[in-house]
């Protein structure tokens, strides 16, 4: 076979269907969030604003944070020197993990390298510890999730998104004592949707099921004290598994899950994605718990996000932009092409100095590309003007009409 052949085979594919993902390089400049610097492919710099970051709250900027990564680094040096079983257990991991713990109201975490592991590692292993289960997940379940669950061995449901009543028949044709579990999210990140909680956690009840919740994009961001979506709307207590990040709210890095003591034991024992994988450095262990107890008590970061999600959803709806608006933080502008998505992406860095990354397959399905704003706290009144200026320009300028552009 000629090895190099079939390379370019795939990558002209990406190419001619517009899928190519260019990566931007940018440095982001401490304390000046969501200011950085774009460094062109010839080498010369243009200073833009990030409008796409998962950094939703600024927290890897916060003095707090980087007081506490400081304080570690210059106590324990750079790395953790081990897997969690083979001397990379320290205080700082045990620290974040209690932090955690109290968070989500649970009686242990775990904490993985990131929250695609943690959710491919635990849905993965459960079937190892629940012989027969059957888990249920929603179709637009997160990569992450479909992977642990495809790998598991056992058996699988998928049931449409957010719909309860088909969920309520997947399970109805199911033999009643097999265990079971549903897995899904509370927030789905390219539409901005929410997961119906309550609805799910009343039926699993009714059928003795788990429930697995994925909260990624909601933690640090919804709840009194930013515990998720769950919190918010006092169902965490219902929840068996709590699968979360540390790198998009909490604005540092790892992901984890939240469980009972036993069932974390378990996981702990059983999961390779975890036993074989070295644990986090020290620093940013040390880093995430500061972050983690600090959104804890800055519900003002929160809603100050919400009121700049408000802002530019109206501003946009406003152009007669196609908005895709559920309610929360997450601000997505339907551009249904993804040839076209990338030139708007490329004319906002260009021309305006306005970087937003191109959604598009296998992200999101074919003919629903998108550009994906996420305001943050940090952005101001000024910015949003300079974007809603930018794409009422743009939009204007390429005849852009629902999914079409004319360039």
């Amino acid at each position: 076979m000629n090895f190099d052949a079939a390379l370019d085979t795939a990558l002209n594919r990406l190419h001619e269907e517009g899928r190519y993902r260019t990566f931007i390089e940018i440095e982001r400049e401490r304390g000046q969030f969501p200011h950085a610097v774009w460094t062109r492919p010839d080498g010369t710099t243009k200073d833009i604003t990030v409008w796409c970051g998962n950094d939703y709250l600024g927290m890897g900027q916060h003095p707090e944070v980087l007081a506490a990564m400081h304080e570690a680094l210059d106590a324990t040096g750079a790395g953790s020197g081990g897997t969690r079983n083979i001397s990379g257990t320290t205080v700082y991991h045990k620290r974040l993990e209690a932090e955690i713990a109290d968070l989500h109201g649970k009686e242990a975490a775990l904490v993985f390298s990131s929250a695609y592991i943690a959710n491919d590692a635990t849905l993965s292993t459960l079937p190892k510890l629940f012989p027969g289960l059957i888990i249920y997940s929603d179709a637009l379940n997160h990569a992450s999730m479909i992977e642990g669950v495809r790998r598991n061995g056992g058996a699988k449901r998928i049931f449409r998104h957010n719909d309860v009543a088909h969920l309520r028949e997947l399970i109805a044709a199911d033999d009643p004592a097999a265990p079971k579990l549903i897995a899904f999210e509370s927030i789905y990140s390219m539409d901005g949707d929410f997961g119906p909680i309550k609805e799910i956690c009343d039926l699993a009840e009714e059928v003795g099921a788990l429930t697995y919740i994925d909260e990624v994009h909601a933690v640090g961001m919804y709840g009194p004290r930013g515990a998720g979506v769950a919190e918010r709307d006092g169902q965490m207590h219902r929840i068996d598994i709590i699968n979360a990040t540390l790198a998009k709210a909490y604005g540092v890095f790892g992901g984890y899950i939240a469980a009972s003591a036993k069932m974390v034991d378990s996981v702990r024992s059983y999961a390779p994605g975890f036993i074989f994988t070295t644990s986090l450095p020290p620093v940013v262990a040390a880093g995430a718990a500061t972050s983690v107890r600090v959104l804890k008590t800055a519900q003002h970061l929160r809603d100050a996000q919400q009121t700049n999600a408000r802002i530019l959803k109206m501003r946009l709806k406003g152009l007669g932009l196609p908005i895709i608006d559920h309610g929360s933080h997450i601000v997505p502008v339907h551009v249904g092409d993804p040839v076209h998505v990338k030139m708007l992406s490329d004319m906002l860095l260009d021309q305006f100095g306005i970087y937003v990354q191109p959604i598009n397959f296998p992200t999101v399905p074919r003919g629903t590309e998108r550009l994906r704003f996420t305001p943050s706290p940090v952005h101001d009144a000024r910015q949003i003007d300079h974007l809603v200026g930018a794409m009422d320009s743009l939009w204007r300028r390429c005849a852009l009409n629902r999914a079409e552009i004319s360039a």
